[in-house]
């Protein structure tokens, strides 16, 4: 099978680190989590939503589960940063290679802090942004991490 130039991507990095993970195309796109989670037909919290935010000039990218948002000041403090916007699109397609709305967690040659949202380490698959809205993969969360270089950290809105 050819995938497209961003998920090939994304599948030679799966291929090369020898990952167990599990790249899929989907019939539809998926412009939002829900939309995602109902695709693959799982919890919307299992949806990993792959943000990128600039932080004091430096894109870091912020894994959060899909029913949750991340909290910027959180972030801010974890980084150290005066200043986090959310990226632009460009600043998207700089930073990481892919489209807002196709971002995979890896490979992110140009970001060098990764944060993952530690309420995804409780289920045994998560599924993320494969490279376009049509792709995704399924993973362990702890392989994510392993992959991302990522920190566990808590960078999620308090839930009310």
């Amino acid at each position: 099978m050819e995938w497209p130039g961003p998920v090939e991507r994304v599948a030679a990095f799966l291929r090369d680190t020898g990952s167990e993970a599990r790249l899929e195309e989907l019939p539809a796109g998926t412009p939002t989590a829900a939309a995602a989670a109902d695709a693959v037909g799982c919890t919307l919290g299992q949806i990993v939503k792959s943000l990128v935010l600039v932080c004091d000039g430096s894109p870091v990218v912020v894994l959060v589960p899909g029913d949750r948002k991340a909290d910027t000041g959180k972030v801010a403090r974890l980084v150290d940063a005066r200043r986090v916007t959310v990226a632009r699109a460009h600043e998207v397609v700089e930073a990481t290679g892919f489209e807002p709305g196709g971002v995979a967690p890896f490979p992110l040659e140009r970001v060098a802090v990764v944060l993952v949202e530690r309420t995804l380490l409780r289920h045994g698959t998560v599924w993320a942004g494969a490279g376009s809205a049509r792709h995704v993969v399924a993973i362990a969360p702890a392989e994510l991490v392993r992959l991302t270089r990522g920190r566990v950290e808590d960078v999620v809105l308090e839930s009310r």
